[in-house]
Formats: structure tokens, C-alpha cells, sequence
């Protein structure tokens, strides 16, 4: 093969992977913007329909079976999706063998929630839920095992039209228990509806990839398993417990009715954090693959990276702007006390989304132990943070908390990932910045108009990327396949 057929080749090489991720983040996007908007939407109604106090009730409910979700999985599901999209020769041992783990895991947490719920929660309306909590995090937990087996299959069509199936479900049977009978233990069975709905249309899904692998257990597997992902289960953890830990302290030390407001911000901005990990999801099969040729794996986490940026800076710098009239639009003037944290946890993606990707990219070089360290400073730095700075600043010390931690600990990610890679991404932030100082100082100048926030957030939008197409930005072009030079 001479020199120009080498050069056509990888050219073509490149273009292939560029549609393969085009491909499974329009899967991810579709199933997962689609089915989370659902969600979202019966959320904010029920912010409305329960008031302040049931609202908190249910979310510091949700939040602690997000936590027990992210505890069950510990890590096993990147391990799974990173065997099976490597073709690994025991994968079927591997799933198995995961999925008896997690059945144990599941029952340990069914019997904490059920039997310690007034020791979980001092909110006597959140311990009433936490045995329907059960329910949602064992039917959620197997129903993410199958999403990790179609990830790593690059099957996100699968996982995509799950997701919305799951939360249509969530969101009818959510709008109609809210307006027939409006109480946080009826919302919270629609989530069991919906979810156990979900799992079964996976289990049919993935009939043929998963035929005859639940009689592979391998008890030596449960030691390799655990020895490989609980550092990944440790970042994991970390990040709900730096999600949801401000919930808990918010409920330990300034009650419900705080709870209730942090929570409205809260809820749109973890939201937007599904971003980061459909894109990390996306490249991650393509990166694990490229584990071995150090300049193929650097230029498409680099692509990455500057994918995550493209979207963070732009959320960040409109949700500080448009803070209040999001927050009046969604919720109301009864939450407008939530401006100040709900501004704070806004600009705080742009040191959150590409910890994500750096995590991913990190466990695809089997680099993943040295999260240990990641996880101890983000959990116990955001514990120390909220008892110092709730005291003084109540919910609105509660964001800064996690501003902060995210930033420190990210500094350590950073680091540990140019130890492992030498990427360069500050020269590819040039136009993602200029589009967002542009694209800001358009949405000062309409909410000086008093234009309505969704018309201000649409011409914003499209002044941003507008202003990255005309600068012809290269991570734009090529990932949404447009001719670059």
C-alpha cells in the first residue's frame, strides 16, 4: 500500500468513526433528551401541585434512590459496556456474573430502605416512601445492566427507544396521578410503573445478546469484577454524593422548605448533566478501541473534550443570565429564592461536564485506581464545605460548596489524565469562548428588552452557533460532518 492509499485510508478510517459517534450520540440524544424532558416536565408540575413541602418530601425521596442506584452499580456497568464492546471471550461470564451481583446488592438496599427508613431521613413524609424507593432502584438497577450491555454492543437504538418508553410511561402515569390525586407516594408509583414497564421492553430488546448467559456465573469473576470497577464505582458515587449530598445537609440542617427550593434549581441542572454523559458514552466504545495508539485515542478525546466544552460554556454563561426568568417561568414566584443557588450550580458545568469524559477515558486505559483519591476529596471536601458554608449562606452555600469541590477535584483529574495522554484543548476554547461572550451579550441585551426567555434562549442559541459556524470552528464541522480545512 503506497503513501496516498495509507492517507485515503485513514481518512476514510476517520470519517467512519466520526458517523459511528455522530450515530450513537443521536441514539443517546433522541432517547435520552426525549425521555428525561418527560421526567422533567412532571417534576416541575409536581413542584407546583405539591407545594414546596411535598416537593421537598419527594425530592430528598429521589435523591436517596439515585444514590442507592449509583451505589448498586458501583462501577459494573462501564466494566460490562467496556468487556462487550471489546468483544471480550468470557463477556457472557462477565454479565452473569454482574447481573447475580447486582440481584444481592439489590436486596441488601430493599431491606435498608424498608426496615431503616427512619433512620435514612428525619422527614416523616420521605420515610413513608422509601419502600416504593426499593422498588424503583431494583427495577432501575437491572434495566441499566441492559443499557450497559446494548452501550457496549454500540446498540444505543435500543437504549434510546427504552428511555422513552420508560419515561412516557413515568410522565402519563405521573400528569394523571397529579391531577386526579396529588401526593408524593403516588408520583413515586408511577416511577415503579414506568421503570418496571422499561426493564421488560429491555429484557425483550436484548432476548437474542443475552440468551443462555445467565447460567455463566463464575464466582472467581465476583473478585475480578470488584477489583476492576470500584474505582469506577468510587467516582460514580462521588458524583451522586456530590449531587445529592447538598439535599441531605439541606434537609439535616435547615429543613424542608429549603430542600424544596435547592431542589428546583437542582433539577433543571442535572438535567443538562445527562449531556456530558450521552457524549462520554457516545466516544466511549471508539476510545476504549483506541487504547494502544496513543495518537488516534489523543485526537478523538480531544475532539471530545472540546464537544463537552462547546456545550458547557454556552449553558453556563445563559443560565447565569437568564436565572430568574427560567426559575419564574418553570416554577414560579414561589421558588424565586432559588435564583442564587440555581445561578451558582449553572455555572459550575464548566468544570463538571468534562470530568465525565476524563473519567471515561481514564477507565479505558484501566488507569481507574487512582480515583480513589478523586472520590475521597470530592466526598469529604463537599461534607466540610456544606457545614461550613450552609450555616452562612443556607442553600445559596450549598451550590457554592459544590462549585468549589468540583473545581479542586477536577484540577487532580486533569492532571492524572495528562500523565496518561498529552492532550492540548486550550487552543481549540479560542472560538468556543468568542461564540459564548457573543451569544452573551446578546441575551443581556433581550432580557433588557424584556423579550421572553424561550424567544431569548432561541436567539441565543442560534447566535452561538451561528458565530462558531462562521468562525468554522473544526470540532463543529466534523461532528456534524461538514467538509473542514
Amino acid at each position: 500500500m503506497n503513501e496516498s492509499q495509507k492517507n485515503s485510508y485513514a481518512h476514510h478510517e476517520n470519517r467512519e468513526e466520526h458517523r459511528r459517534i455522530r450515530k450513537n450520540a443521536s441514539w443517546l440524544f433522541v432517547g435520552q433528551g426525549i425521555g428525561r424532558a418527560l421526567r422533567t416536565f412532571v417534576l416541575i408540575y409536581a413542584a407546583r401541585a405539591l407545594g414546596v413541602a411535598g416537593w421537598g418530601a419527594l425530592s430528598y425521596a429521589i435523591s436517596i434512590a439515585a444514590f442507592f442506584t449509583i451505589f448498586s452499580d458501583f462501577g459494573i456497568n462501564s466494566l460490562i459496556t467496556r468487556e462487550v464492546s471489546r468483544n471480550h471471550p468470557e463477556r457472557n461470564a462477565y454479565i452473569s456474573t454482574a447481573f447475580y451481583m447486582k440481584l444481592f446488592i439489590i436486596s441488601a438496599l430493599g431491606f435498608i430502605s424498608i426496615f431503616l427508613a427512619s433512620r435514612i431521613t428525619n422527614i416523616e413524609e420521605a420515610a413513608m416512601l422509601m419502600p416504593i424507593v426499593a422498588l424503583v432502584v431494583g427495577f432501575d438497577v437491572l434495566r441499566d445492566l441492559g443499557s450497559a450491555i446494548a452501550r457496549g454492543l454500540e446498540k444505543m437504538k435500543i437504549e434510546s427507544v427504552n428511555t422513552i418508553v420508560t419515561n412516557m410511561v413515568i410522565a402519563g402515569a405521573g400528569f394523571f396521578v397529579l391531577f386526579r390525586n396529588p401526593t408524593s407516594a403516588n408520583l413515586m408509583l408511577s416511577y415503579v410503573l414506568g421503570i418496571g414497564i422499561g426493564l421488560a421492553f429491555m429484557i425483550v430488546s436484548l432476548r437474542k445478546d443475552i440468551a443462555g448467559v445467565m447460567n455463566k456465573f463464575r464466582f472467581d469473576l465476583v473478585i475480578r469484577i470488584i477489583s476492576t470497577s470500584w474505582p469506577m464505582g468510587i467516582m460514580g458515587l462521588m458524583g451522586i454524593i456530590m449531587i445529592n449530598t447538598d439535599i441531605v445537609m439541606i434537609g439535616w440542617m435547615s429543613g424542608v422548605l429549603d430542600v424544596g427550593l435547592y431542589s428546583a434549581g437542582q433539577k433543571v441542572t442535572q438535567l443538562l448533566y445527562l449531556i456530558p454523559t450521552l457524549l462520554a458514552s457516545a466516544f466511549f466504545p471508539l476510545l476504549a478501541k483506541s487504547v494502544g495508539d496513543d495518537g488516534k485515542f489523543r485526537s478523538l478525546f480531544e475532539q471530545a473534550l472540546s464537544i463537552i466544552f462547546m456545550v458547557a460554556f454556552p449553558l453556563a454563561v445563559g443560565g447565569a443570565i437568564l436565572g430568574r426568568p427560567i426559575i419564574d417561568l418553570l416554577y414560579g414566584s414561589e421558588y424565586a429564592a432559588a435564583l442564587p443557588s440555581f445561578v451558582i450550580l449553572m455555572l459550575s458545568m464548566v468544570a463538571a461536564f468534562p470530568s465525565v469524559l476524563i473519567a471515561n477515558a481514564i477507565f479505558a486505559h484501566d488507569k481507574q485506581k487512582g480515583f480513589l483519591i478523586y472520590a475521597l476529596v470530592g466526598v469529604f471536601g463537599n461534607i466540610i464545605l456544606d457545614l461550613i458554608l450552609i450555616p452562612i449562606w443556607g442553600i445559596t452555600g450549598a451550590a457554592a460548596a459544590t462549585l468549589i469541590n468540583q473545581i479542586l477535584v477536577n484540577i487532580y483529574f486533569w492532571a492524572k489524565m495528562k500523565k496518561i495522554s498529552n492532550f492540548k484543548i486550550l487552543g481549540r476554547l479560542r472560538n468556543i469562548m468568542a461564540a459564548s461572550l457573543a451569544m452573551g451579550a446578546a441575551s443581556l441585551a433581550m432580557l433588557a428588552l424584556d423579550l421572553h426567555v424561550l424567544v431569548n434562549i432561541s436567539i441565543s442559541g442560534a447566535i452561538y452557533f451561528g458565530t462558531l459556524y462562521l468562525l468554522k470552528d473544526g470540532s463543529l464541522y466534523r461532528f456534524i460532518g461538514l467538509k473542514y480545512h
